[in-house]
């Protein structure tokens, strides 16, 4: 791990009352994969006051422009989708089977409540993953749970009473819980992985207008959907906007929590600032302005290596159109897919404060030829 770390103390936060108000709501809004639009809409209205124009594509990724009639285009861009489950069978007695909507774990699943999100007019129906009591579970011939034995209980008894409150096979199944805060340190809840980007990404633009900068560039700040199943919002828009270079956010692991092998996984730590990847899919010369702007900042940095992706909406950016020099700028999050994961405030505002000022000083004339 290089880590950097910052020469002066911190400043007053970034995050007033009306972004936090927003983060809370934001998170706390179920957006599975496939079914963004409500948590599109609410990105939408927090982001409107910074931006010239909006668009909305044909599958739901949102972009927002500020100088749109400029011809040198420049994306910041998060994905807006959270991984779920999908109803898959229903049995007879009124138990209801899943399958995954992008990477769930199946392990947190038991005695987890949910909603079952039916068509029914945006019905919400409250459900829960049962499992068998301890006591009746033998030593050493336990079943661990897996996507074939987790089921939802939803107080039915019977497959028509299930059927008759408005679920059905596609139907999909979000957690409950919400978001919370930890010790003033760090942000919490389902799904920030990766509506802490998308917040990110709208607070920047809120920051440029407030600050009345003007950019010699269009600035598209882009919303995708459908990361969690293949990058494919991001494929899409990348050949609607046709950028000429993307700054990607996302989230990457805290490795410092137990269990995680730091040789296989790198040593990454919440509170340690923003994630940069070296990797074949980000454009050296693009990581290398964000570094020097990290420096010229004071912005503590931590440094990845990435193999033959990024596992990213930078990959889809990357490879779009000509090729699209990319870089990625991560946010540490421990417990990841889970419905506690946790950012700290700290790299919050720093990755807000280093997309701010990179942006501030890219130019249209930025040389991306190697050589």
């Amino acid at each position: 791990m290089a880590t950097k770390k910052a020469a002066a103390p911190k400043t007053k936060s970034i995050l007033n009352d009306e972004d936090k108000k927003f983060f809370e709501a934001y998170i706390n809004n179920p957006s599975p994969t496939g079914f963004e639009a409500e948590g599109q809409k609410l990105w939408l209205q927090y982001i409107k006051p910074a931006i010239d124009t909006y668009e909305v594509d044909s599958y739901g990724t949102v972009f927002g422009v500020i100088n749109p009639e400029a011809k040198f285009k420049v994306v910041i861009e998060a994905h807006a989708d959270e991984i779920s489950w999908f109803v898959s069978y229903i049995n007879d007695q009124g138990l209801i089977y899943v399958k995954r909507n992008g990477g769930s774990d199946h392990q947190i699943a038991p005695s987890k409540k949910v909603w079952i999100h039916t068509r029914n007019g945006g019905k919400k129906v409250p459900a829960v993953f049962g499992w068998p009591a301890i006591h009746t579970r033998k030593d050493g011939k336990e079943q661990a749970p897996t996507v074939t034995n987790i089921f939802l209980d939803c107080g039915a008894t019977t497959k028509k009473e299930v059927e008759e409150m408005g679920i059905h096979v596609g139907c999909v199944i979000t957690y409950q819980d919400e978001f919370f805060t930890l010790n003033n340190r760090y942000f919490g809840g389902r799904a920030l992985d990766n509506r802490a980007g998308g917040f990110i990404i709208a607070k920047v633009a809120r920051m440029l207008k407030d600050n009345k900068k003007k950019l010699p560039f269009a600035l598209y700040i882009v919303n995708s959907v459908q990361e969690e199943v293949g990058l494919r919002g991001a494929e899409m828009v990348a050949r609607r906007i046709q950028p000429d270079c993307a700054i990607i956010t996302d989230v990457c692991h805290d490795t410092t929590t137990p269990m995680i092998d730091k040789v296989i996984e790198g040593e990454f730590k919440a509170g340690s600032g923003p994630v940069l990847t070296v990797g074949p899919a980000v454009h050296n010369k693009l990581l290398d302005f964000v570094i020097d702007n990290a420096k010229g900042a004071k912005i503590p940095y931590q440094i990845d290596a990435a193999s033959r992706s990024t596992g990213t909406d930078t990959d889809a950016f990357a490879y779009s159109n000509a090729g699209v020099p990319s870089v990625l700028i991560s946010l540490p999050l421990r417990y990841m897919h889970t419905t506690v994961e946790m950012v700290a405030i700290d790299d919050v505002e720093n990755v807000m404060t280093l997309i701010y000022e990179s942006l501030l000083k890219l130019t249209p004339k930025f040389n991306f030829k190697y050589f």
